[in-house]
């Protein structure tokens, strides 16, 4: 399987690099967010994801080992393939949908453009313990903001622990985006 590629960078669209790597011409598939971190510069490194099906092989392009992450989380799930996990993470970013799966925020998912009521409950189903390590795992891409990595700390300086707060914290931030630290701190207490 091909895991990364490492080349120079010949064509870039929205959804689409083609990456010349030893004078071979690799078309790949790329997400929004991956689109939007790649500079302009002429050699580039992306980690990939190849999908082989009896009429195609497709190769999936990310700008971070994460976005590579949860995108085979995404694609584990029934009913979720590589199109509508690629059209998840254009649509929101992989915080976001971590956030959403860990608060089971239905409504956020379900914003995402051919994803139904049943595909959302079902992606919040089987990815609910999944998420929650992958967020823990990769703090740097998926923290939700420094406002929720300033109220953990504060928290664990209380006396709780990261686990207990992370799942908290999740739901008070999807709950009231752009909340400042101090309230979040207060309802998070109130909550724990």
């Amino acid at each position: 399987m091909i895991t990364q590629i490492k080349g120079k960078l010949i064509e870039k669209s929205p959804t689409e690099l083609v990456i010349d790597c030893g004078g071979i011409g690799y078309s790949i598939n790329i997400s929004l967010n991956t689109y939007s971190q790649i500079g302009d510069d002429e050699n580039i490194k992306l980690f990939t994801h190849l999908i082989i099906k009896e009429d195609s092989h497709s190769l999936y392009g990310f700008f971070k080992k994460s976005e590579r992450s949860l995108f085979k989380l995404l694609i584990s799930v029934s009913g979720v393939g590589a199109s509508t996990a690629r059209m998840m993470l254009s649509s929101l970013s992989p915080g976001e949908i971590i956030s959403a799966i860990l608060s089971d925020s239905v409504q956020i998912i379900q914003s995402v453009k051919g994803i139904g009521a049943k595909t959302a409950q079902r992606v919040i189903l089987e990815l609910k313990d999944k998420a929650m390590m992958l967020e823990s795992t990769d703090k740097e891409q998926f923290s939700l903001s420094n406002e929720s990595t300033e109220a953990a700390s504060a928290l664990e300086v209380l006396g709780y622990s990261q686990k207990q707060t992370n799942k908290i914290l999740t739901q008070i931030i999807s709950e009231n985006p752009g909340i400042n630290v101090e309230t979040l701190i207060k309802k998070a207490l109130n909550k724990l």
